[in-house]
């Protein structure tokens, strides 16, 4: 995953604004991802980085600009016509079925892609979901509701993955497991873009970084400089 390879661009974002009723939450989003990349959106909390992905993906009640996927314009489509284009999306309330088991559970969501992971392939990456796997959503820990998260998305066939917070709350350990999935994943070809307030966890894992205030992109940092710019990102980020 380095940062010099050319990459054909899988994700642009231009000029794109995102309201809630009479609140203008973006104010005009510019980013762009190629093939096979890592990025992230760093911001403080009410930055609008989550509303960026749910922008992305159609899920705010109203959006402007233009979001193309794969040479293709989405700004008018439906959210279930743009997840077939190849996107998974794991917001930060996780949304697992508290009803239906693990396996259940990884198994209910529709295919968007050819390529999504075996139930083999998945319980190699994540060994607790094997043992879990006749668990109720209710019953499992945390830490293995973010897996199962995870590994729903990873079923579908998705090439685009959105990840919302997945560390947020677990412990340091389940964080280290997540650290491993997100570069195997990054290994298998997978393009990612990642919301994170753990910056360590991130700092390493991505190609570039997004830094969003107030709904706008500010600035953009590289893997390359983050060394040279560390204490401008923790004044940012606020740690």
């Amino acid at each position: 995953m380095s940062a010099v390879e050319p990459r054909s661009e899988l994700l642009r974002v231009t000029d794109l604004h995102a309201f809630y009723g009479q609140s203008h939450i973006l104010h005009g989003i510019d980013l762009n991802v190629g093939t096979r990349e890592v990025v992230t959106l760093l911001g403080r909390n009410g930055s609008g980085r989550s509303t960026t992905l749910k922008a992305i993906l159609g899920l705010v009640p109203r959006r402007t600009g233009s979001v193309m996927v794969n040479g293709r314009e989405t700004i008018g489509m439906q959210s279930h016509r743009i997840t077939r284009l190849g996107i998974g999306y794991c917001p930060e309330e996780r949304g697992i079925f508290a009803s239906l088991s693990a396996e259940e559970n990884l198994t209910l969501p529709p295919r968007v892609g050819s390529g999504g992971m075996s139930l083999q392939e998945i319980y190699e990456m994540f060994p607790n979901l094997l043992e879990r796997r006749r668990s109720q959503g209710t019953r499992l820990s945390g830490g293995e509701q973010q897996m199962l998260a995870m590994a729903r998305i990873l079923r579908v066939g998705a090439r685009l993955l959105l990840l919302d917070e997945i560390t947020e709350g677990l412990a340091p350990v389940i964080v280290q497991t997540l650290g491993r999935v997100v570069r195997g994943l990054g290994e298998r070809g997978l393009t990612m873009i990642l919301i994170e307030q753990n910056f360590r966890f991130v700092s390493q894992l991505a190609d570039r970084h997004y830094l969003i205030e107030h709904g706008r992109i500010v600035d953009m940092i590289t893997r390359d400089e983050i060394g040279k710019r560390t204490d401008s990102l923790h004044r940012f980020l606020g740690v």
